[in-house]
């Protein structure tokens, strides 16, 4: 009984503080019961502020309320619950590293500090006062948790006087170097069709461009990270950023040849690297007919290829 009670006062709070429908469920209170690491006998006044990443939710929420979900129900966690709390600013995203990257295994949330204390009045007479003043103050401090994630975010210039936002980290940096070093070097008056995001997936996309060559874009998930057109030569670049994974690898080069195998222009495989130090990492796992670009040395490559330099096979 004091875990479904517990639940359904969690339940109550979350239509209090006005969250979309979509959010009015057992998931999204257990990911408010888990920032608060609030268990079923505990009162709301001892509710505490956690550092808590998805997994480390949904696997408290099994073992204090018996709430089991599957592993691969993770993104749902964090797309359809979480997601929500910190775009409504009652959750902070990684503010122990705002700078952190979006995918990474140590990114957390915790409570927003003001709503901590309006949840520990929960049940008493004080919690309806401080709500209302909360909710009073909460656009204005969701925004300004949102220009806070903005002045983190990498900036990649794309075009003359034309500029994306890429979510932050180490992943997203690599990205701007490959476009804004790499490409005017290795692939002059190249044509960007398609920037990956390991926030919005999409960074940029110019769909058009890519349907007239040809590409079968029925899930833009497994595109490269980067895709660059090069008209006048008729090759299609295709450029892996390998941070902490990701180089263009034999089953990823079979992944990325039936992926495009309806293009006309000729596939140029590249797995681009921060440092010399992560190239050497993956040395053995890159595929044969590809391109090495290594960020610190912005003028050199390396060719797995043998027969030719940067070209398509």
């Amino acid at each position: 009984m004091s875990k479904q009670r517990k639940l359904k006062d969690a339940m109550h709070i979350l239509i209090d503080l006005d969250l979309p429908v979509g959010q009015h469920n057992e998931r999204t209170a257990l990911c408010l019961l888990a920032l608060l690491d609030l268990k079923p006998r505990q009162p709301w006044a001892d509710a505490q502020s956690a550092l808590i990443g998805i997994t480390p939710i949904m696997n408290w929420a099994g073992t204090h309320y018996g709430a089991h979900y599957a592993p691969n129900t993770r993104e749902t966690f964090r797309r359809q619950s979480m997601h929500q709390l910190v775009e409504a600013g009652m959750c902070l995203y990684n503010p122990d590293d705002p700078g952190r990257a979006v995918n990474s295994p140590k990114a957390v949330y915790q409570i927003e500090p003001h709503l901590l204390t309006v949840l520990r009045l929960f049940g008493t007479a004080e919690y309806a006062p401080a709500l209302a003043t909360f909710m009073a103050a909460r656009p204005s401090l969701a925004r300004r948790y949102a220009k806070a994630r903005d002045m983190k975010m990498v900036s990649v210039k794309i075009t003359d006087g034309q500029e994306i936002s890429l979510s932050p980290g180490r992943h997203s940096e690599l990205i701007r170097d490959i476009v804004e070093s790499f490409a005017p070097r290795f692939a002059p008056g190249g044509e960007l069709a398609y920037v990956g995001d390991t926030g919005n997936k999409v960074g940029f996309f110019d769909r058009d461009l890519l349907l007239s060559l040809g590409a079968q874009l029925d899930d833009h998930g497994k595109l490269p990270d980067v895709v660059i057109y090069l008209r006048d030569k008729g090759w299609l670049l295709l450029i892996e950023s390998a941070t902490s994974h990701g180089p263009v690898d034999s089953k990823r080069q079979i992944e990325l040849v039936r992926l495009f195998e309806g293009c006309a222009p000729g596939l140029v495989f590249v797995s681009a690297f921060p440092d010399r130090k992560t190239f050497v990492r993956y040395l053995k796992a890159i595929a044969w007919e590809s391109e090495v670009w290594i960020a610190d040395a912005p003028t050199h490559m390396v060719h797995f290829n043998g027969t030719r330099f940067l070209g398509p096979y």
